[in-house]
């Protein structure tokens, strides 16, 4: 199991060493999210964020082979024992197509919100969020940092704070 550095009061840190490792940490994660949580992944391709949203929705009883990257639909719709929504903003020309795809039912407070290339659409983002960044250090290896905004996000974090 990765271990957890504490970067500052809104922000956590671990290296994996596997997509494996990568499962287990957004299994951690899923343990701590409920209906209305937005959780917005950044990386660059192949950095392991639809292998991220695959363990939250496994963990929330999805079958894994389920969970495929929207890129081309923008939007899929998992039902487990709660709803998941994933959205893939890399596919939009500019954030303004993001606005037009509905943000009332992406972040309604029936779901989970999992949001791909994240920091494309930054603006249209609920201000509370849980942000996942994802680093390429190695083939297999990554840094995963985990970063809070506001009050629910925050109470995420503090939830993960034990495993440090």
């Amino acid at each position: 199991m990765p271990n957890w550095t504490q970067v500052s009061d809104d922000k956590l840190c671990c290296q994996v060493a596997s997509e494996t490792e990568t499962g287990d940490v957004a299994g951690q994660i899923a343990r701590c999210l409920h209906v209305g949580d937005v959780v917005c992944l950044i990386g660059d391709l192949g950095a392991g964020k639809t292998c991220f949203v695959k363990a939250v929705a496994a963990a929330w009883g999805v079958p894994i082979d389920e969970v495929t990257s929207p890129t081309f639909t923008l939007i899929q719709e998992y039902q487990g024992r709660v709803v998941i929504r994933h959205c893939d903003t890399y596919r939009l020309r500019n954030a303004e197509e993001f606005a037009d795809l509905g943000l009332d039912e992406l972040f309604a407070t029936d779901c989970i919100a999992l949001v791909e290339w994240a920091d494309r659409v930054e603006e249209y983002l609920p201000r509370d969020r849980l942000e996942v960044r994802l680093t390429i250090d190695s083939p297999t290896s990554r840094t995963i940092e985990i970063s809070a905004s506001r009050n629910r996000s925050r109470q995420i974090l503090s939830q993960l704070r034990p495993l440090l």
